[in-house]
């Protein structure tokens, strides 16, 4: 895990459990790598809009179908598609496969709008990369929730 998050965490008081694991490309892969870590996976999509610009990190549960027109009205886009790897690391100096809520923090100027699924915002606990494939953070609810608020991004919860 790199030193950022980590310093990041710390600093803010928040509590994580950290896990190895191989590196995992797909939610497929998570669920055969990722059985020791508890708590519900999530899958995090970068998005842009065509026609405002806009770049969105969705964070949802790994098992969850999205459906980007129905996600698009509910933003009141119009045409949501998923982010070129060029953009990925331009917002968020993030590889594919990689994509994280802690990748939020290399988003300097706060351009990036934060969506996550209710059940996810909900959920006892949590885990996702921690910018990297090879490992999971795992998260109880109030630090989740503690580490979103310390941000100061654009969030929404919804139901997806």
């Amino acid at each position: 895990m790199e030193e950022q998050i980590k310093d990041y965490l710390e600093k803010h008081k928040i509590k994580y459990v950290f896990h190895s694991h191989p590196a995992v490309f797909t939610c497929e892969e998570a669920e055969v790598h990722c059985k020791h870590v508890p708590g519900l996976a999530c899958k995090n999509l970068f998005l842009k809009d065509k026609k405002s610009g806009k770049v969105y990190l969705v964070s949802v549960p790994a098992k969850k179908r999205v459906d980007l027109k129905a996600l698009a009205a509910k933003l009141g886009e119009k045409h949501l598609s998923f982010g070129s790897a060029q953009r990925l690391k331009e917002y968020l100096n993030l590889e594919p496969g990689s994509v994280s809520p802690l990748g939020l923090l290399n988003d300097k100027k706060k351009e990036v709008i934060y969506i996550i699924d209710k059940k996810l915002w909900d959920v006892d606990i949590v885990n996702f990369h921690p910018n990297i494939n090879t490992s999971s953070l795992e998260m109880k609810r109030e630090d989740f929730r503690k580490y979103v608020d310390s941000l100061e991004q654009k969030v929404k919860i919804i139901e997806l």
